[in-house]
């Protein structure tokens, strides 16, 4: 008799489970219940059924590593699918295929999460960017989380609801007004199979505490992420101020997205972190940076670069510095670990790979790569195939191919 397992969701029909590709340990232990228990020697078409995903605080108390999704925004610019200046969200109803594809490549590549993209998806922006004048924020909202579950349930993922900064709290700092935004954001996913929600892309800790105590309403968990530098917010509170502030208006897991490159945001992840020990208090960490390099570690990020938003290219992470940047951020204790603007899917893999043995498993999207350049060992060319090693590409130093470019630049920071 087949012991009891929490099993309710069915992914897939197979004939052969030799052929059976799990992409969690959970999946694979059910496989090797029904192996075991010969639920398949007679069946054709039988039935693989993956384990009821657990709830995103349940995986973190458990010790799960998480990999987040990547950004959608400067992507879905770069695919013809947003347009630039606001930044809002309507492709979700106007090209929902382009975002659905993009959910997808996150998930292939390994993201335990995928985020709505309702990124600046407020009323008040939406009015303000002038970009849509017949589609709403409720619509986009909703087709935004329908896309997400819909991907979502193709793996093992969980489904973040998100919102972002508001306009409002830049005009009037009205504390009743931002509130209600939120709540109609709020209203919207609860209509929908969100699992937990996410305060994102905030640089002023006081709003993000208001939208934090607007979604613990909700009864889900509660990620909140500032874009915020190691010299604190907008308003010079510290990160470790932050995350105390976070905490006590009750976010479950606090950290930092946008603005700078992973190291930097580790080191303010590593701050906010001290601020909670001294406090006392406990929160999960999660870390979601962009996916540039931005040694000039200005208050206003990469917003106030000159290469910002459309040269960015010549700042890209290669994958290996995504290798670099899990593993401290792994050694620092968090276990949240994801990627803002600039992360593409092959940057998450990276992630994923770095971290498969703690993970234990690798993401579908690695059978296509050589871990660590594995695959250049049956190139023609004896030069490449000698870069099929770790250590070569570990110690690369990538030129620039731009004799007269600098490699740092004068951020304007005359940010607002």
């Amino acid at each position: 008799m087949l012991p009891e397992i929490n099993t309710v969701i069915v992914t897939a029909y197979v004939t052969d489970y030799s052929k059976v590709f799990c992409t969690t340990q959970l999946e694979q232990s059910l496989l090797d219940i029904l192996v075991n228990y010969e639920l398949h020697s007679s069946v054709l078409g039988c039935l693989f059924v993956c384990v009821c995903t657990q709830s995103i605080l349940e995986r973190l108390n458990a010790g799960e590593v998480i990999v987040g999704d990547g950004g959608y925004v400067l992507q879905l610019e770069r695919r013809g699918y947003v347009k630039a200046g606001h930044w809002t969200p309507e492709a979700a109803v106007e090209h929902p295929e382009a975002v659905r594809q993009l959910h997808r490549e996150f998930l292939r590549a390994g993201a335990n999460v995928l985020q709505t993209f309702t990124f600046y998806c407020s009323d008040d922006k939406l009015e303000i960017s002038g970009n849509v004048t017949n589609i709403t924020g409720t619509q986009i909202n909703e087709a935004a989380c329908n896309l997400a579950r819909e991907v979502a349930n193709e793996g093992d993922a969980l489904v973040a609801g998100c919102v972002s900064k508001t306009p409002c709290y830049q005009k009037n700092r009205s504390e009743t007004e931002v509130k209600a935004i939120f709540k109609k954001q709020m209203d919207n996913f609860l209509k929908k199979d969100i699992d937990f929600f996410i305060v994102e892309f905030v640089d002023c800790v006081e709003e993000a505490v208001w939208a934090v105590e607007v979604l613990k309403t909700s009864g889900k968990p509660v990620g909140a992420t500032l874009c915020i530098s190691p010299h604190g917010d907008m308003q010079g509170i510290p990160p470790g101020e932050c995350a105390v502030r976070l905490v006590k208006a009750g976010a479950d897991i606090v950290g930092v997205n946008c603005h700078l490159d992973p190291l930097t945001c580790i080191r303010t992840v590593k701050l906010m972190k001290e601020g909670l020990e001294k406090a006392g208090l406990k929160a999960h960490l999660m870390i979601q940076p962009l996916g540039f390099h931005t040694p000039e570690c200005n208050f206003g990020g990469y917003i106030s670069l000159p290469e910002f938003p459309f040269a960015l290219e010549t700042r890209a992470m290669t994958r290996w510095d995504i290798h670099k940047y899990a593993r401290e951020a792994y050694n620092a204790g968090i276990r949240y670990i994801g990627g803002c603007c600039g992360f593409e899917p092959y940057h998450i893999r990276a992630v994923a790979e770095e971290l498969a043995a703690e993970r234990g498993f690798l993401p579908p999207a690695s059978e296509k790569h050589g871990l660590w350049g594995a695959a250049l060992e049956m190139h023609t060319k004896p030069w490449v195939r000698a870069r099929a090693r770790r250590e070569y590409w570990e110690n690369l130093l990538p030129a620039s191919g731009r004799p007269r470019c600098p490699s740092m630049a004068t951020p304007a920071d005359d940010y607002d």
